[in-house]
């Protein structure tokens, strides 16, 4: 089934209210996000979008766990006139985040795995690996500032529909390459007021093939204690892409966000 990833994301960020029920609170955060549209009548269109974010708070570990996943349908209209429904967006990923806390204040190593898979990305599927240090730069009581750097290392496939070649002229379609990158992040949070808060999220990978920077905006609105209303902007670029593909890729989105 086409829906068959976003389904279980989904239905296990319902099934998250288990879970934390029975959690400590101060050591376990769970945030499930979940967002919908769907039209009828003279435009079809489908988009699902969830995700499930975990912090798991220890003596000398910070770790974070999250999965999202997008899907989107629109209904299009070929040559002959005829209107179908078309898969036009769908993305997963899912990453893993252990920090180590050192003894300087507000200060931590490291080590960081991701798998994004992209039906309609620049790339179709990408891994990373990484490890580095990590500093609070502002830490003030209504809004902070954290940037994070390291080495990493990317290893990532072609679509099977690339145009891009090798040195050698060879199709570089449905392979797989690797390279050594060097990671960097900038994570900004606002709180504004007592239901609202700002983010801003700027991450760059850069390698010897590609440079890829993800940028996400956003405003979160609490409509009680634990549900939030939040809007958000997201930016991907790459700087190599194939001649078929643009190089940036934007997102705007209104989603739930539950968190206990």
């Amino acid at each position: 089934m086409k829906l068959k990833l976003l389904s279980v994301l989904v239905a296990a960020s319902a099934a998250t209210n288990a879970f934390a029920a029975d959690a400590d609170q101060k050591t376990w955060e769970v945030t499930s996000e979940l967002g919908a549209i769907i039209t009828s009548g003279n435009t079809e269109t489908t988009t699902l979008k969830g995700g499930i974010k975990v912090q798991h708070n220890l003596e000398h570990w910070n770790n974070e766990y999250k999965l999202d996943g997008i899907y989107k349908e629109d209904e299009v209209e070929d040559a002959n006139g005829d209107k179908n429904k078309q898969r036009t967006n769908e993305k997963y990923s899912i990453s893993a985040q252990g920090n180590y806390k050192l003894n300087e204040d507000h200060s931590h190593l490291f080590i960081y795995g991701s798998h994004v898979s992209d039906y309609f990305g620049a790339y179709r599927s990408e891994s990373v690996i990484s490890a580095g240090y990590g500093l609070r730069l502002l830490n003030e009581k209504t809004m902070w500032l954290s940037a994070e750097v390291g080495p990493g290392y990317k290893y990532f496939e072609y679509p099977d529909d690339s145009t891009e070649i090798d040195d050698n002229g060879n199709s570089l379609a449905g392979e797989f390459e690797g390279e050594v990158i060097a990671l960097g992040k900038l994570d900004y949070n606002w709180q504004i007021s007592e239901s609202a808060r700002f983010t801003q999220l700027v991450a760059v990978e850069y390698g010897d093939t590609n440079t890829k920077t993800r940028s996400e905006t956003a405003l979160l609105a609490k409509i009680n204690g634990s549900l939030q209303m939040k809007v958000a902007f997201n930016v991907t670029n790459n700087s190599d892409v194939a001649d078929d593909k643009e190089s940036t890729d934007t997102e705007t989105s209104f989603t739930l966000v539950y968190s206990f």
